[in-house]
């Protein structure tokens, strides 16, 4: 059975996933970055379908909150990057300061789902893309559920705190209300969390959450999570480590010393925009992959991804 090819492999799905929970896996796992955001607007269907046609075992989505608690799929807590919000709804606006300049932002959590639904998610990107809409964290799973995996990324939890919503405690029973929060508990649908918040995935344990997650990295936290005593602080609440590819590339061992006390790694994030010094990025790819041994990554270009048998 070739699982390569996108009708068949879903059925294999967790089985092919299965192995990442353990050291020395050998099947490569590729993630859809915001969907196939390469060509076509991140976070949205139309994204998230052609990274499934493009053969991509999980499909990521990042989430945020809107004004009347819905999980949405956006990268940014703000709306002006991605959408026309600065057309539709211009006095809605609030002025801060970055970078020494006055900047109009349009956050997330001000705005109902009803009204973000108003917003066009598409023609940012391409103009063949007009009349996208922001999916609700629901519409996605329903398209992408027995075609690929969910790897949702609990995004700035601290600050939907702030304003009376606990995110994990929405993941937890939206995913609860699909069936999905048991590991296998849809062959065709795994699911693996990511955030770059450790108390936000302590918090889905301590909810019961037994799904695998990865804990992310950025760079200026390696001192704090990449060294021995780091990682295994990590194993304590998660299943792998997310580091930013460039503390990989700088520090190869990182790899070894994650697999040693049982945590995957899942490097991010790989597109053909800027392929870091390789000739392209399939060959970036291939050689965190097959070279510094890294588990799985993160790419907007799903139809490059090296697979080997």
């Amino acid at each position: 059975m070739s699982l390569s090819h996108p009708t068949r492999r879903s059925v294999v799905r967790w089985a092919a996933v299965a192995p990442l929970m353990a050291r020395g896996a050998q099947r490569k796992i590729l993630i859809a970055h915001r969907g196939a955001s390469a060509y076509a607007p991140e976070n949205t269907l139309p994204a998230y379908r052609l990274a499934i046609e493009q053969g991509a075992d999980f499909v990521e989505q990042d989430l945020q909150i809107t004004r009347d608690g819905v999980l949405v799929c956006l990268h940014d807590v703000t709306l002006e990057r991605t959408t026309d919000v600065a057309r539709v709804f211009p006095d809605r606006a609030r002025t801060e300061s970055a970078g020494g300049q006055s900047v109009r932002r349009w956050p997330v959590v001000e705005f109902t789902m009803e009204e973000i639904q108003r917003l066009d998610a598409g023609s940012w990107f391409d103009e063949r893309f007009r009349g996208t809409r922001i999916p609700s964290w629901q519409q996605a799973i329903d398209a992408i559920r027995g075609k690929a995996g969910l790897y949702p990324e609990l995004k700035a939890p601290e600050l939907y705190e702030r304003h009376g919503f606990r995110m994990e405690e929405l993941v937890w029973e939206t995913l609860r209300r699909n069936r999905l929060h048991e590991p296998g508990a849809d062959p065709k649908t795994p699911v693996i969390l990511q955030s770059f918040s450790a108390e936000a995935l302590k918090r889905m344990r301590a909810l019961g959450c037994k799904l695998p997650m990865t804990m992310l990295v950025r760079r200026g936290e390696q001192r704090r999570w990449l060294t021995p005593e780091g990682l295994r602080e990590i194993k304590s609440f998660a299943t792998g480590i997310g580091p930013d590819k460039t503390l990989i590339r700088e520090d190869p061992g990182v790899v070894a010393r994650a697999h040693e006390v049982g945590l995957t790694v899942t490097a991010y994030t790989f597109r053909s925009a800027d392929p870091g010094g390789f000739p392209d990025v399939r060959a970036e790819m291939a050689h965190y992959l097959y070279k510094l041994g890294v588990d799985a990554l993160f790419t907007d270009n799903p139809d490059q991804f090296p697979r080997r048998p």
